[in-house]
């Protein structure tokens, strides 16, 4: 039985990633666990089935329990720190720096991308600006740690022998920023916690953090605008001033457990995504709760909603077109079937994923098997064709 590795970079919530690794475990129960740092409380080690992780040095480092994102011009070091010559197989789950593990020629690596380093390459700019390091010496070394980042990252890539992107929009930006190529398996997603045949009320529903590139103010300016009643569920450092731009129509409820996120899914009329994600859970949750979604047509989500069907995709990150697209669902909000929202959210469903990924973890272990013995045939099957590609869906921008 071949032994496996799964590395993570940092254990410290039940966040999209995490639950990726959730069932990875799943499928590899018996895979052995890195990452960086692991300050998982006890009440959330279910999800790695309580095992044992081996970290990096910077667990250890001065109030990295608080602050270990700023260990970051650290971390290809400590990633690379790591040994794995006992494995024939590791899976990395990378978003920064997991994907640079060093393996050997015989072993496989298998690297489940969720983003390249999005602060590192083309959000730079929208990084310093959010951080406040737009001038000084402060800013020159955050720059400085940032082209070093670059350039380890991509000569790192080539350490990967096969890429895999949560949704084809990532895979394109690993294409364009390593020069690989990505197969795309989605993410897991928990529809099962919904149900789709639930009766509507009038509002409309946002479930975000607080941060700039989700773009809640975009929902706050519009539904100012159309006085329609919006409830948002979520929060951070952007809340005070959120709150304070929004008339009476808009409700903010600061962060919720999933419970009460579950209970106004099932019941919104329906549910506002106005970032640019790079897959986007939430709004395949409201799908599998039977709630239409109104989403910008860029990023993972316009994978995810097909327009018209499932929701409405605005093309335009603007106050304008997200009002014109409320509009058009305000006349046309029926024709938006639950049965038809619940069939496209269990595209991405948890059993999905797991019989996806362990089919192509397979085949790709026996096809690299066969390299390793070139006077044995290889027999084993092709991949075939992009496992993320079968949503059945028209993925044209909207022309009305």
């Amino acid at each position: 039985m071949k032994k496996i590795a799964i590395v993570h970079e940092w254990l410290t919530a039940h966040a999209g990633s995490e639950k990726v690794v959730e069932q990875m475990l799943q499928v590899y129960p018996h895979a052995d666990l890195y990452s960086l740092v692991d300050f998982l409380p006890e009440s959330l080690r279910y999800f790695i089935q309580h095992k044992p992780v081996t970290t990096s040095f910077i667990q250890t480092l001065p109030f990295a329990k608080q602050y270990f994102r700023n260990y970051l011009p650290l971390m290809p070091l400590a990633i690379e720190q790591f040994d794995l010559t006992g494995y024939d197989l590791i899976i990395s789950s990378s978003h920064a720096v997991a994907k640079g593990v060093r393996t050997r020629p015989d072993q496989l690596h298998i690297s489940y991308v969720h983003t390249p380093m999005r602060y590192a390459w083309e959000f730079q700019t929208q990084y310093l600006q959010q951080a406040g390091l737009t001038r000084g010496l402060k800013s020159a070394i955050a720059r400085l740690s940032l082209h070093y980042l670059r350039l380890w990252d991509f000569a790192s890539a080539h350490r990967v022998d096969r890429y895999v992107a949560n949704s084809h929009y990532v895979a394109r930006r690993i294409e364009k920023t390593y020069r690989q190529p990505a197969d795309v398996i989605y993410p897991p997603v928990d529809t099962e916690r919904f149900r789709a045949d639930g009766a509507r009320s009038d509002f409309y529903l946002v479930v975000s953090r607080f941060v700039p590139y989700k773009r809640v103010d975009l929902a706050v300016a519009a539904f100012n605008e159309l006085n329609l009643p919006l409830v948002v569920i979520g929060d951070g450092n952007s809340r005070k001033d959120l709150m304070q731009m929004a008339k009476p129509n808009i409700r903010f409820l600061g962060q919720q457990p999933d419970s009460v996120v579950t209970d106004y899914m099932q019941r919104c009329r329906g549910f506002i995504f106005p970032p640019e994600e790079d897959f986007g859970i939430t709004p395949i949750e409201a799908q599998a709760a039977g709630a239409p979604v109104i989403a910008y047509a860029k990023g993972g989500q316009s994978e995810t909603v097909i327009h018209q069907r499932t929701g409405l995709l605005f093309e335009h990150q603007t106050v304008d077109s997200l009002v014109q697209s409320v509009k058009q669902m305000e006349a046309s909000v029926d024709q938006f079937e639950a049965s038809q929202l619940r069939m496209q959210a269990d595209i991405f469903s948890i059993v999905r994923f797991q019989s996806q990924f362990k089919s192509y973890v397979e085949n790709a272990w026996a096809q690299f098997q066969g390299k390793l013995s070139p006077n044995k045939p290889d027999t084993s099957p092709d991949i075939g064709p992009d496992i993320g590609s079968d949503t059945g869906q028209d993925k044209r921008l909207p022309t009305d």
